[in-house]
């Protein structure tokens, strides 16, 4: 099934034309979709892979199988296998108290407290190529519950600027469209509201991986 309740945003516009070629992740999209998993563009194959791509701003949304396509599903299998265990690796540290951990490569943050999980984890949307968040230790070390960015003209509900002009912020578009954020850590408006209540000044923030397509 469309994983739709991981989408943002408003209702999908209408269809563009379906294409009719069978894309290079074939296989895996039906597989991720639930569909007739038989490597060949179909019809409904189209259609489902539209309203996908659709929900997440990916384009062009023709229904094809492509690298853009098939790189969002990977992300969000990987989010689903970080289930309720996101630092089973450890890469975020344990012995600083309270951090807000961000996995770049996973596109997922989460705030611990030790080793203990204390809100997340969640789908965050990350630097785009060129514009990466950087990666190292950090700390939150401004806040703006209203925050307007005077060099993007646009608001920022929620920011906690953590390194330069990168912060936690609310998006209201889908976590996973492409091509990215242009540094922030872009979150969903209700985790960004928790990062908000949870944090504070001083709080670390340690961010890792990188970015699938960077």
């Amino acid at each position: 099934m469309v994983p739709l309740s991981l989408a943002l945003g408003a209702a999908p516009a209408q269809a563009a034309s379906c294409t009719t070629s069978t894309g290079p992740y074939q296989k895996e999209v039906e597989k991720f979709m639930g569909l007739k998993v038989d490597g060949r563009q179909s019809p409904s194959d189209c259609k489902a892979i539209q309203t996908f791509q659709r929900w997440h701003g990916i384009t062009p949304t023709i229904g094809y199988a492509g690298t853009v396509t098939w790189r969002t599903m990977s992300t969000i299998l990987a989010q689903r296998a970080a289930g309720t265990t996101p630092n089973k690796a450890g890469a975020c540290p344990t012995n600083k108290g309270r951090i807000a951990c961000v996995d770049l490569t996973r596109q997922l943050s989460w705030i611990q407290d030790g080793a203990k999980l204390t809100y997340g984890p969640v789908p965050v949307r990350t630097g785009r190529d060129g514009a990466e968040t950087r990666t190292g230790a950090k700390r939150i070390y401004y806040r703006s519950a209203n925050h307007w960015s005077t060099l993007y003209k646009v608001w920022m509900p929620h920011s906690q600027f953590f390194d330069g002009g990168q912060a936690f912020h609310s998006v209201t578009k889908s976590m996973y469209n492409p091509p990215g954020s242009a540094g922030c850590v872009n979150m969903r408006p209700a985790d960004a509201k928790a990062y908000w209540n949870l944090l504070r000044n001083g709080d670390d923030v340690h961010v890792y991986g990188r970015k699938p397509g960077t």
